[in-house]
């Protein structure tokens, strides 16, 4: 079996993991950290707590700058036809239902009325959504990502940030899953391939380092 330090050695021997340009218009993307993710009490969820406050701290340093903030939450109307395939591969999402619980967003990280929620039926925040325009009509050139799960939605998200061109940071402090072993891999795999995986005060150093919005507190 390959080590660790044996993949990092055949990765980097194949030119992954080069970093990318970070923007001066970045917008926080919390993707999924719904009370049916960030809860035990829920089927899906898992005791994100740790997760949870190093975002919150991270969104204090955004709202001082003035910059977006956008939320995902997984949501299914009570029949449940609109989760497809899903649905069927993992039926715990059922609980997830529009008006419940489960869907809102965590309050400790105090979302505030001007801050997007945008309701996926899919992995990615960009399928069949309009994640996209949101992030465009606010000139935004690079995202930080946060939220859950870093196997699953994270992945994907990060995938598609790529591949629309918004250059990414994660910082991991700021990304959870279930379980570790996944929670690594794809947080190696990530920063390989898709984006670059920084610590939480690395990314708030960023986050200082940029013009922000004009009137915004200091």
């Amino acid at each position: 079996m390959m080590s660790d330090e044996q993949a990092r050695d055949v990765y980097a021997k194949a030119g992954l993991g080069h970093g990318v340009t970070m923007g001066e218009h970045p917008a926080v993307l919390v993707i999924d950290f719904s009370c049916g993710f960030t809860d035990p009490g829920c089927a899906l969820g898992s005791d994100l707590t740790t997760e949870v406050e190093a975002t919150k701290r991270l969104l204090d340093v955004a709202r001082a700058k003035g910059l977006p903030v956008v939320y995902t939450t997984i949501g299914f109307e009570p029949s449940l036809k609109d989760g497809g395939l899903w649905m069927q591969k993992v039926p715990a999402l059922g609980d997830l239902q529009m008006g419940g619980k489960w869907v809102d967003i965590d309050p400790r990280l105090e979302p505030r009325e001007d801050e997007t929620v945008i309701v996926k039926k899919g992995a990615s925040g960009f399928f069949g959504t309009n994640l996209a325009s949101v992030l465009v009509t606010q000139q935004v050139d690079s995202v930080i990502l946060c939220g859950a799960t870093t196997s699953g939605c994270i992945r994907a998200t990060a995938i598609d940030l790529l591949q629309y061109g918004w250059p990414t940071m994660v910082p991991r402090e700021c990304v959870g899953d279930r379980a570790r072993a996944p929670h690594e891999a794809n947080l190696f795999d990530i920063q390989a391939k898709y984006a670059d995986v920084v610590s939480l005060d690395e990314a708030i150093l960023y986050l200082e380092g940029v013009s922000g919005k004009v009137g915004a507190p200091a």
